[in-house]
């Protein structure tokens, strides 16, 4: 069940934004597991091996790793200023 916000969605909402990123965080997990296990059962059946396959998993567990430390640590949600326009 998709979660459903109690108000009209707007980046301009702190907690919005900051549920937004999570997801978005979610969503690049589950790509990146998609294909890394695909790369990987591909990999397994082949007799010849990938050398280049380690080094692909391992930059992208350390891009996850870096977009997981800026979502938890980094990013500021505090309230933005109103743009008058």
């Amino acid at each position: 069940m998709p979660p459903r916000w109690p108000t009209k969605p707007d980046r301009q909402d702190p907690a919005y934004r900051k549920i937004d990123d999570r997801m978005n965080f979610a969503l690049h997990v589950a790509i990146a597991a998609t294909i890394n296990s695909g790369l990987w059962f591909f990999h397994n059946l082949k007799a010849a091996t990938w050398a280049w396959l380690p080094w692909v998993t391992a930059g992208w567990v350390g891009i996850l790793l870096v977009h997981l430390i800026y979502i938890s640590a980094i990013a500021d949600y505090s309230q933005t200023p109103n743009k008058s326009t």
